[in-house]
């Protein structure tokens, strides 16, 4: 397993869930449209001891590292993620404050039920390991 988690990076570094299928698609596409200063890290191929959000954090919502080493994450990781691309323009109003506070609230129901649904079950409790 590599270890991604240098403070100084010459790119954001993205980390996601491999194993989820929808999680996959929008990585496969942010892939074919990155523009260069974006990275990708799955989660589970990755030495996550060192990190300060957990496994369990990381697999619970999408988190963002910044080339500066500042994390973001859920919708603000989003939108910076896609921010490398040339539609970055059409998330930034997510991060206006009236739709900020919605789309965070939806983001949150949302990654409980993904995360719910993929991993909180007894079949899956290796998951969080």
């Amino acid at each position: 397993m590599t270890n991604f988690f240098n403070k100084k990076n010459s790119q954001d570094i993205l980390y996601f869930d491999g194993l989820c299928p929808m999680c996959t698609k929008e990585i496969t596409l942010l892939r074919r449209l990155n523009n260069g200063g974006l990275s990708f890290v799955d989660i589970h191929e990755c030495n996550l001891e060192l990190l300060v959000p957990s496994k369990v954090d990381m697999l619970k919502v999408l988190h963002l590292m910044t080339a500066d080493g500042n994390w973001l994450k859920g919708a603000p990781a989003t939108v910076k993620a896609w921010s490398h691309t040339h539609w970055g323009w059409i998330f930034k109003p997510l991060l206006w404050p009236f739709f900020n506070l919605l789309v965070n609230y939806i983001y949150k129901i949302w990654a409980a039920r993904r995360y719910s649904r993929l991993y909180d079950c007894d079949a899956c409790s290796g998951a969080d390991e």
